[in-house]
């Protein structure tokens, strides 16, 4: 397969949405370019250190942009040749990704999060030529792996004081270089970037993997603008907003979201981190905010739990509110009146315990989209109703990523809404979603057979989920093909829905559904042990740490009638028979979670073998 260009059935679908009008972008560093002669403000991109936030001008932004292009160039990297980029967002992650895609590089973007063989599978796979990388410490945790990297040739570091060998500079150096290159031959950025074609390969995005090893997903110029014009005409974005960015940019979701926001003129703020995410959200006061449902299932466990430990009847005012927010959400996102009672209600609520929601994200919030996962219907409810509308999208990295979304006049409760401009989707006899459009992917790095069973036919792109459209074209998701499992009495389960259902539970922090060729479904459950040490105070049950919550009886008695509550209505051999309750999250670092927080099933089989074991042989 040609690394530089689309397959040729990929072009014949890309061409639907070829001529871009005069005035948007043809390619990823074009976008760059058009954004800050539009738009040229002084705080294009912005960061915090040592306790100040500082700003990057548009001007600047492409001045470096440049510098590190031709920085690049005098290191003999040319159009084609991949950059890894191993590092936490940041400006310096922006710009670099930037100077690729001005001169043709192709950039490959690997999670932090990652073990050390995993980011050598990609680098060795990708055929990486450099690395950019964050600091001493990244380089510690993968030099043992680089010697088994032959392609490699440069290490690029964000910090200056984290140069570790003579095979690394800095970030600095490079643009130094790169400036004076650029005095030396002032055409050269236009030399290295004039033949770039939207079709071009852009970056190779590995996937997460949940089976098998992760495959590299080409995308080009033409998918991603592509989806940042088509997606971005489903909200009103204007230079005036102000993001935060939370999700990591090796994620295609806040990579994608990233190009909207620089082509849209927004100022862009760099979250510090994780953990400093609700600091900074009361620092920027975000007019935008791009998440995971992981992170909107957390504030709202934190808003109920500090209810709880308050006062009993703080706890009984903040589920009132709560059933008042999805009475009112569900009336006006079905375009229905609400009835003045209710009214009366809701701003009582509203005083009460809603603006204590939108004040967690600073209290500017326009937009709050969610993606990734699933988002379920109680939070997006909750949510709505409380004045932080969450618009829930549906899309793969094979789909650059967007392939249908709602937005706040056009929703639907339970969907992820409709497909977005010039993108086509269609139910095959199976059940399985297929899609077609110019940001469908070009194919697997230097993997013919797998691109070519990607496709069907007649060219639409299998996306391994199953879902409907309703009548008035909506789409609904149902579950992982692949995730759908047969239990000894032949009967199939979805598992996605039903943990959903059992994840509505305050108790509950994670859930994973068993039952594959078994005779009955399971659930291994983490609890959330804040909900339950405040549930202990007021039992007055002894109950400490982990392991002795999930070992008590009493507790595995409220899981059990918990998971009966909030599962009742599903088919008797979907019903869930027994539990196991587990002291320790599922995590990334642990294996049992994608850097994208998708569950691995497999892993977890494996992982929690003999507990699944102990279920069924009793």
């Amino acid at each position: 397969m040609n690394s530089g260009t689309t397959t040729a059935i990929n072009i014949e679908v890309v061409r639907k949405r070829v001529p871009f009008s005069p005035d948007e972008p043809q390619t990823l560093g074009e976008l760059f370019l058009k954004a800050a002669k539009k738009y040229p403000i002084d705080n294009a991109l912005n960061y915090k250190k040592d306790g100040a936030w500082h700003a990057i001008s548009s001007a600047e932004m492409i001045a470096r942009i440049e510098n590190i292009a031709a920085g690049l160039y005098s290191l003999g990297v040319s159009r084609g040749d991949r950059a890894g980029i191993l590092a936490a967002n940041s400006p310096e992650w922006t710009l670099s990704d930037a100077a690729c895609q001005l001169t043709g590089i192709i950039d490959v973007p690997i999670y932090t999060t990652l073990s050390s063989s995993s980011i050598c599978y990609i680098l060795r796979d990708s055929g990486a030529k450099i690395l950019f990388i964050e600091n001493k410490e990244a380089w510690e945790s993968i030099r043992e792996i680089l010697p088994e990297c032959p392609a490699l040739e440069k290490l690029i570091f964000y910090d200056p004081a984290g140069v570790a060998d003579d095979t690394g500079i800095s970030l600095a150096e490079l643009e130094e270089a790169g400036s004076k290159l650029k005095i030396q031959n002032r055409e050269l950025i236009d030399e290295l970037s004039k033949n770039i074609s939207p079709d071009d390969t852009a970056t190779l995005i590995y996937t997460s993997g949940t089976t098998g090893e992760p495959k590299g997903v080409m995308l080009s110029h033409m998918n991603l603008l592509s989806n940042v014009i088509d997606a971005g005409a489903k909200y009103d974005f204007s230079g005036h907003d102000r993001p935060l960015s939370v999700l990591p940019l090796s994620h295609v979701f806040e990579r994608t979201g990233m190009y909207l926001y620089i082509h849209n003129g927004m100022m862009v703020h760099y979250a510090q981190s994780i953990e400093k995410v609700p600091e900074n959200l009361q620092e920027v006061r975000p007019t935008l905010f791009v998440g995971v449902p992981r992170i909107f299932e957390k504030v709202y466990a934190k808003a109920k739990l500090q209810a709880a430990k308050s006062s009993r009847l703080k706890e009984r005012i903040f589920d009132w509110a709560i059933e008042i927010a999805k009475k009112q959400a569900l009336l006006t996102t079905a375009g229905r009146p609400v009835p003045r009672m209710l009214a009366i209600k809701h701003s009582i609520a509203d005083h009460l315990v809603y603006k204590k929601f939108r004040a967690f994200f600073g209290g500017d919030l326009r937009h709050c989209v969610s993606g990734g996962a699933a988002l379920s219907d109680e939070i997006a409810l909750i949510f709505t109703g409380a004045g932080v509308s969450i618009m829930q999208g549906y899309g793969l990295t094979e789909t650059s990523p967007v392939i249908s979304s709602n937005n706040i006049i056009d929703w639907r409760l339970g969907t992820v809404g409709k497909p977005i401009p010039n993108v086509e989707v269609r139910i095959a006899a199976d059940g399985e979603i297929e899609v077609r459009g110019p940001n469908v992917f070009a194919g697997y790095w230097e993997r013919p057979e797998a691109s070519a069973d990607a496709f069907t036919a007649d060219g639409w792109f299998r996306t391994g989920d199953i879902g409907a459209l309703d009548a008035d074209g909506y789409l609904r998701i149902t579950d992982r093909k692949k995730e759908l499992f047969k239990t000894s009495g032949g009967k199939y389960i979805a598992p996605a829905p039903i943990e959903q259902m059992i994840k509505s539970s305050r108790f509950v922090s994670q859930v994973v559904l068993i039952g594959s060729e078994r005779n009955f479904a399971s659930a291994l459950i983490v609890p959330d042990f804040d909900q339950l040490e405040s549930y202990a105070h007021l039992k007055g049950l002894n109950i400490k740490s982990p392991a002795e919550f999930c070992a008590d009886q009493k507790i595995h008695d409220l899981f059990e009638r918990q998971v009966a509550e909030t599962t009742k209505g599903l088919a008797q051999f979907e019903s869930v028979k027994k539990i196991a309750l587990l002291e320790n999250e599922f995590t990334v670092e642990g294996g049992e979670l994608t850097p994208t927080l998708k569950i691995k099933r497999r892993v977890i089989d494996e992982k929690y073998k003999d507990v699944i074991d102990g279920i069924y042989g009793n």
